[in-house]
């Protein structure tokens, strides 16, 4: 999608200040940037734990790769007050209706053509730190769009309270999630499934992997 470079200049200079907020005054690792792909249709799927995710996640990327968009799917509610609505527009998310969201889903599908997707499959937070099952129709639109898939484990976000400091944590960017081999299997349920399971078992690992990098 064509982006003003105004607006990216915004997201940018946002993103360096949860970028400062995160690693200098607390102390967020960011590891394996080097597996985001320079270009092409990417959907990096992400463990949900915190209410920080959601501007962690796009500044780490973001850090990674200076200017580039990370549009994201978020609850219709976020939007209902005019200003935090322009905010959060303004840095690529867009509203998405409980349930099945046909426009939301065409959407998607028409931004991983060439652009940066963040998505969370478990649809839900877990504050207790523990993985939860992934949403099938994420597999579907992994399925359908066929995009790059990196896999992002967050760690310690959970423990983050607003205005403490020295806080630790962990955004590990894992290496793409290879589905060729599901690629060949029927469009249907079943297939969906295998490929959101196999996208979280890379996250899972990810939580696993006690190493800086």
């Amino acid at each position: 999608m064509k982006t003003s470079i105004l607006r990216r200049f915004w997201v940018g200079i946002s993103a360096a200040v949860i970028a400062l907020y995160a690693t200098v005054i607390n102390r967020c690792q960011i590891v394996g940037g080097e597996q985001i792909p320079d270009q092409g249709g990417i959907l990096f799927v992400a463990n949900h734990i915190s209410a920080f995710d959601t501007v962690l996640l796009p500044a780490a990327i973001l850090q990674q790769r200076p200017w580039k968009m990370v549009w994201a799917p978020a609850k219709e509610e976020l939007f209902r007050n005019p200003l935090l609505s322009v905010i959060f527009r303004s840095w690529g998310a867009f509203p998405v209706k409980r349930g099945r969201d046909l426009r939301a889903g065409k959407e998607l599908g028409r931004l991983l053509k060439d652009d940066a997707v963040m998505l969370f499959p478990e649809g839900t937070r877990h504050k207790d730190g523990q993985l939860g099952a992934g949403n099938r129709g994420v597999g579907k639109l992994i399925y359908e769009h066929r995009p790059v898939v990196i896999p992002v484990s967050l760690v310690g976000l959970n423990r983050w309270r607003v205005g403490a400091w020295g806080q630790q944590g962990m955004v590990r960017f894992g290496s793409p999630v290879d589905c060729t081999d599901l690629f060949d299997l029927a469009d249907e349920k079943a297939t969906h499934i295998l490929i959101v399971e196999r996208a979280m078992s890379a996250i899972a690992a990810g939580i696993e992997d006690k190493s800086a990098g």
